[in-house]
């Protein structure tokens, strides 16, 4: 059973916060952080991705770039900019897509999800009561970690999905009725953020007690940052001699969402070669497992699972895979992005792993098809494959059975911003 707890948040007062929130910072690169943050000295680029304030070409691995995040998060405490609360507590974080959202998200306008910030258990992530659906690297564990460390603190907080729960439900619908504390939409994406407090002791008992009665808990996004947060309170735990089990490093902190409410985009991909095949050939060879259809020039999304779209010359195409080659009840086998990797990138294409082959690459599904396109006609790649988006029910199936998601799955929108709530470990 999870089990969570309210927290004393370290945030920004209600007149500074679109000065100091940011994308996470897994989302851009070093420049496009020294872009964003511009002249803003509130911006919290400066702590999480603080290489922006060395000349440009310096690692973000660098050692003086830990310590300068450290020296950043203790300045803009000591400023005022981040303040912490005085009481323990849970805070609701919504997000709105926009009525113009980019090109994956045609549609969604208006749709809201709600989430619950709270501090997790390192005991939840240890045990599996927190369930991963990816592999980590670790290097990247390694740098979070270190990013934990100097700073004693969670920065930004990790993407989880919980089984829907009425009484969640009922309590937030009550709760978001009032007037939040953060109210803002984001320039980037122009998606709206709203943050409210959960302070009424009843509120974070119900909430608390709630979480205690729900089985497990599911990492939608950030499965590095949930494992650099877990290993470093373990370690915490180890050094501390004194150590009770009730200290603040043993927790981390989480977005929990409906599991009902995520929208999860396809994650498309695009290859520079046909693998010695003229397009006719490669036309063929597909028809030997997929109903091959022309659908024209115009942008073909797919509309159900197993059906794949492809883009190659001027033409989209309809790939149908046919009945009776997939087990529907191998949980990874069956998943889309298994039967493209099997059927058309390794047996046709040659690519064998997709982590590393320098012929593929990798479209999140908010730039849309159109970016699909634009790849393939400005000649940098010759084909393109729009897969059907990954459910959240396929997700926690395969969590649920132990098994792990192949490389490039999922995607998720809209991003949490950072800065809106950071947790201290002490």
């Amino acid at each position: 059973m999870a089990t969570i707890k309210p927290f004393r948040g370290i945030r920004p007062p209600r007149e500074l916060v679109e000065q100091v929130e940011s994308r996470p910072y897994d989302v851009l690169d070093s420049e496009e952080a020294r872009a964003e943050a511009g002249n803003n000295e509130k911006s919290l680029y400066h702590i999480i991705k603080p290489e922006i304030d060395f000349p440009q070409g310096t690692s973000e691995y660098d050692p003086r770039v830990y310590e300068r995040a450290a020296e950043n998060f203790q300045k803009f405490q000591d400023k005022g900019w981040l303040r912490q609360d005085k009481e323990e507590m849970y805070y609701i974080y919504a997000q709105t897509i926009g009525d113009s959202p980019m090109g994956g998200l045609q549609g969604a306008a208006g749709k809201t999800q709600y989430g619950l910030v709270v501090a997790a258990a390192v005991e939840d992530y240890m045990n599996g009561t927190i369930k991963k659906h990816e592999l980590t690297r670790r290097d990247k564990e390694e740098d979070r970690m270190k990013h934990v460390r100097v700073n004693n603190a969670n920065l930004e907080p990790v993407f989880f999905a919980y089984p829907d729960n009425p009484v969640l439900d009922n309590l937030i619908s009550h709760i978001t009725a009032q007037a939040p504390e953060y109210d803002f939409v984001a320039p980037i994406d122009g998606f709206r953020h709203r943050l409210w407090l959960v302070d009424n002791p009843k509120d974070i008992q119900t909430i608390t007690e709630t979480f205690s009665a729900i089985p497990y808990l599911y990492i939608a996004d950030g499965h590095h940052r949930s494992a650099a947060a877990a290993l470093v309170g373990a370690e915490k735990a180890r050094q501390n001699p004194n150590h009770r089990g009730d200290e603040e490093y043993n927790y981390f902190m989480a977005v929990c969402f409906p599991a009902s409410q995520l929208t999860i985009l396809d994650y498309n991909r695009v290859v520079k070669d046909l693998n010695g095949m003229t397009e006719g050939e490669f036309l063929d060879k597909l028809s030997v497992h997929f109903n091959v259809e022309a659908k024209g020039e115009k942008p073909y999304r797919p509309t159900r699972l197993h059906e794949f779209s492809l883009y190659l010359g001027t033409t989209w195409y309809s790939l149908q895979l046919k009945p009776g080659l997939v087990d529907e009840a191998d949980p990874i086998g069956s998943l889309d992005v298994s039967i493209s990797s099997k059927l058309i990138l390794d047996e046709l294409l040659g690519i064998k792993d997709l982590r590393s082959d320098k012929r593929i690459d990798f479209v999140g599904g908010l730039r849309g098809l159109e970016e699909l396109k634009r790849r393939v006609d400005s000649g940098e790649m010759k084909l393109a494959l729009a897969l059907y988006p990954v459910s959240m029910d396929q997700i926690m199936r395969i969590a649920d059975s132990g098994n792990i998601m192949p490389p490039k799955a999922t995607w998720f929108e809209p991003k949490l911003r950072s800065g809106l709530v950071i947790h201290k470990l002490a």
